[in-house]
């Protein structure tokens, strides 16, 4: 059959089976179910009038069902089971194998920094970006140059920036952007000054703004504020984790220092970036970083021009400078939609996959949990430990997601 021809009916298929759906259950609603006639005929209408939406939402419900709840659970069995055993159910025991392998908690390790460092600075260029782009006459030219990552593939842009990080052997052209650049470093003050300098500069105002971030976490519970009501349990659940992630960043960021301050480089020698422990990660992180700019940018440039011009005239007016307009006028004002873009970067982290795959392929310690889930449901045929790894990543996200429920019910009330 012809794919036109083939692709016709099934739209005629489709759409007519749903009119029908529609049409005859109503039908059957109303003329045998509960038929507006006789002494029962009021109380029959209220009855149908409240099956009724239920009946709309019944195809949504039914395919959400079979395509998102069904192979939750399905997946959930598969992790309780041993594809060696015929299936046989095991328990825990493959939840016990992948907490016993060194991958899983490199994968573990990874998501984690991922999860702190790209939703962080994702969201910071992006509200930079929308701030400045504003502020500027060409600022629409600017926003399609910034937006236009989202347009690519992940695969397309871990394929765009393999390029960059590409590394020749020593003697020949370096067609990646980042060995061009290193070979002109040969270790004299310029290099000093770009190579050790500023990535500390960096490094130390990194660990500065995670020390804000705990301050800032903890400040209503320690400092007892007036009027500062009692928090839910999940909010003092959030503050811990989000303080034991900025005080391990601080951490890492102290050792970054030490070792790039002890560290001889290897000037005038190519480099293979993506094989270097610790760093490749962060230059996987820059790519994600890079197509997720554009959209925190979008939505908080939105978020910027909805600000009420009255409470930024007031501060200019009481004297107010630029940055004190933008960080307590402005950021406090839209910070609810600066928490959705961050949570909604987040559940994209989590998921990472596409990136690593294409570019390292979980080798030199990138290995991140979807990959470490492909690697075990594909490679090895171990369906068992696969389907727990997709257990874990699904818990990882669910209370992102229902935070991001909660906050929209918040919103609309």
């Amino acid at each position: 059959m012809h794919p036109a021809l083939q692709g016709l009916i099934t739209i005629i298929v489709g759409v007519g089976g749903c009119v029908g759906y529609f049409y005859f259950s109503n039908q059957f609603l109303d003329r045998v179910l509960f038929p507006a006639r006789g002494e029962n005929a009021g109380r029959n209408i209220n009855r149908a009038n409240q099956i009724r939406p239920w009946l709309f939402m019944f195809p949504a419900l039914f395919a959400l069902g079979l395509y998102l709840a069904y192979p939750v659970f399905a997946t959930f069995w598969l992790s309780l089971t041993d594809r060696d055993a015929g299936g046989a159910f095991v328990g825990l025991a493959n939840y016990i194998q992948m907490a016993g392998e060194p991958k899983f908690w490199e994968a573990m390790s990874n998501n984690m920094l991922w999860l702190v460092i790209v939703p962080a600075f994702s969201t910071a260029f992006g509200l930079l970006a929308a701030q400045l782009t504003d502020r500027i006459s060409w600022g629409g030219i600017a926003k399609s140059l910034i937006f236009m990552p989202m347009a690519i593939s992940f695969v397309g842009a871990a394929v765009i920036w393999k390029l960059v990080y590409d590394t020749r052997p020593a003697g020949q052209d370096q067609i990646g952007i980042l060995n061009a650049v290193w070979l002109a470093f040969d270790g004299g003050s310029f290099s000093v000054l770009f190579l050790k300098i500023v990535p500390l500069l960096l490094i130390a105002g990194f660990a500065v703004l995670m020390g804000l971030a705990i301050y800032q976490t903890l400040r209503p519970v320690l400092g007892r504020e007036k009027g500062h009501g009692k928090s839910h349990w999940w909010a003092h659940v959030l503050r811990g984790v989000i303080t034991i992630a900025a005080l391990w960043m601080i951490w890492l960021s102290l050792g970054a220092i030490v070792s790039l301050f002890s560290a001889t480089l290897p000037y005038g020698e190519p480099q293979t970036w993506l094989t270097i422990p610790f760093w490749n990660s962060i230059f996987l992180m820059v790519v994600l970083v890079w197509i997720q700019t554009g959209f925190a940018m979008v939505i908080l440039s939105a978020a910027l021009r909805g600000i009420p011009e009255e409470t930024i005239e007031a501060a200019v007016i009481d004297g107010a400078n630029p940055f004190q307009i933008f960080f307590k006028i402005k950021v406090p004002q839209i910070m609810s939609t600066i928490v959705v873009v961050w949570t909604t970067i987040t559940i994209v982290v989590l998921k990472v996959f596409d990136i690593v795959f294409a570019m390292t392929n979980g080798q030199w310690e990138t290995q991140v949990l979807a990959n470490y889930m492909y690697d075990k449901l594909f490679r090895a045929n171990d369906w068992g430990v696969g389907s727990a790894s997709a257990m874990v990543i699904m818990l990882l996200v669910t209370p992102i997601l229902v935070w991001n429920v909660y906050n929209a019910r918040k919103e609309t009330r």
